[in-house]
């Protein structure tokens, strides 16, 4: 038996001192959800400043979500060792001066690494927050409140593509973390003033063994994906090598958990129908949430050579959608979650189906509105998925529950990024040799001007030409394969939505 430091916790028994607890709580989410983000606009003026290759500089965002999602599970150990005012207190503190430092960073490793540092503090945040907003509300008001709270994760990807846009623009790519400072002592201000969720046990013991044994497997495995295209795949030793830790990681894992009388993630949650289904869902939505956002700057900019403003607009583009499904939810919230769920992932497949007929020649009428409609998309799943999943889960599980469900969700985003990047590179270079192949001088058909219209092959400057062109091509193709796979995995996954059985709660009860 833990004892507890404190009395437990007592919701404010006013609607504005929930209001207010509500507030700050969206502001540390908001916070979070920025970071995420706010890099994605300065990709490619890092990528030329730090001298990376487009693989190397999704480690900015990729690392950053494995960072994340290896911390996240240890938010329920955090809270009750050391309080969640506490947790939360360090946690923005942490992340706001380790922002600071991505800001300072001289070099690619040392930029990926406070990244890391932005992803291991910020992790406890929205868990966190989340678990103690339904703790603080009753549970017939969660649909709207979450609905509210989601309003965190919908600031970010507006504000922080828009201003820091401009700010990378301006300045530098620096600026899109030193914009992070004051909101986050604003954050802390908040925090300090308004939390006051003081519960804390002693002697609190972590599962060490399964916390580090699941941390290396996520490690290796994001790992083996972000080198596999440079490194061939399983051409490579090292690939080969990080792979067999990986499933080794995880088999130790799965047996620990199965047998240790207190696993740090306890595998019992999952008999709970609604919760295990739940996170199959929370993994699809994290697979779809930022990928786009990943794949457009760089094909903006480099195929189509838009400034950094236009780019950071139309990536806020998204956040608008989210914003109308947000808005739709806190008054359609008393429906059947599960059409809405399915609403959802339908607009992030219709969203990927058009964003694969792009070509060379897409406007910027064309990224606006499909990233808009897949916005919408996530604002449609958020709500219902949440409610959805701890519906019918015990209330004294909902810090390791929460902190599971935002682990799913990390993991999803960084392996689907990087396998997209994977795909748009591989499929490009497939292509380009396809293509050249066909730049000979045996090739009758370019003997036609008709044919080659205003491209040649008498010279070495045309042919330098041709073959750009003809890269440029190719990648777009790349880009196109990972929208058609966007679009497929939004598909299949929506109709296991209906294997979800609804149970409401009483309507007087908490």
């Amino acid at each position: 038996m833990t004892s507890l430091d404190s009395a437990a916790y007592t919701p404010p028994a006013t609607a504005l001192g929930r209001a207010v607890i509500l507030a700050t709580l969206t502001m540390a989410t908001a916070l979070y959800a920025m970071t995420v983000t706010i890099a994605n606009v300065a990709l490619p003026k890092m990528q030329g400043a730090l001298s990376a290759t487009q693989d190397q500089i999704a480690w900015v965002v990729t690392f950053n979500l494995v960072a994340t999602a290896v911390a996240t599970p240890m938010t329920g150990w955090l809270a009750a060792r050391f309080g969640r005012r506490n947790l939360l207190l360090y946690g923005v503190f942490l992340f706001t001066a380790t922002s600071l430092l991505c800001g300072l960073a001289t070099s690619l490793p040392e930029l990926v690494l406070y990244r890391i540092g932005q992803g291991l503090f910020g992790a406890p945040l929205v868990p966190l927050s989340q678990a103690i907003v339904l703790d603080t509300y009753p549970r017939r008001q969660h649909g709207g409140v979450m609905a509210i709270f989601g309003m965190g994760v919908v600031l970010g990807p507006i504000v922080a593509p828009t201003i820091g846009g401009y700010l990378t623009e301006l300045q530098n790519w620096r600026w899109v973390f030193f914009m992070i400072v004051p909101c986050g002592l604003i954050t802390l201000l908040g925090a300090w003033a308004f939390i006051t969720d003081r519960r804390r046990e002693k002697d609190t013991p972590l599962d060490w063994i399964g916390f580090l044994a699941l941390s290396a497997a996520i490690a290796l495995f994001q790992l083996m994906l972000d080198r596999g295209e440079r490194q061939d795949w399983f051409e490579s030793a090292e690939i080969i090598i990080a792979a067999c830790l990986a499933l080794v990681a995880f088999w130790i894992f799965v047996v620990h958990s199965l047998t240790a009388a207190r696993p740090f993630l306890n595998p019992r949650l999952l008999l709970d129908r609604n919760f295990a289904l739940g996170l199959m869902f929370t993994l699809a939505f994290g697979m779809l949430n930022f990928t786009p956002m990943t794949l457009f700057p760089a094909l903006l900019q480099n195929l189509r050579g838009y400034p950094d403003t236009i780019i950071g607009l139309l990536l806020a583009a998204r956040g608008v959608g989210t914003l109308a499904g947000f808005f739709i939810m806190m008054f359609a919230s008393r429906f059947d979650p599960r059409y809405w769920l399915a609403l959802g992932f339908i607009m992030q497949g219709i969203a990927g189906w058009y964003m694969a007929q792009f070509d060379i020649n897409l406007t910027t009428w064309d990224v606006a509105w499909t990233s808009a409609v897949q916005g919408l998309g996530v604002g449609l799943i958020w709500v219902p998925l949440t409610v959805i999943t701890f519906a019918t889960l015990d209330p004294k599980y909902l810090p390791e529950s929460t902190a599971v469900f935002h682990l799913l969700r990390n993991i999803g985003s960084s392996i689907f990024i990087s396998i997209s990047v994977a795909v748009v590179l591989r499929t490009a270079n497939v292509n380009y040799a396809t293509m050249t192949e066909n730049v000979s001088p045996f090739n009758e058909a370019l003997r036609f001007s008709w044919v080659t219209g205003a491209w040649t092959t008498d010279s070495p400057r045309s042919l330098m030409a041709l073959g750009g062109e003809i890269e440029r091509q190719a990648l777009m193709i790349g880009y196109v394969n990972a929208f058609w796979m966007f679009a497929i995995t939004a598909f299949v996954v929506t109709p296991f939505i209906f294997l979800l059985r609804l149970r409401r709660p009483e309507a007087g009860g908490d």
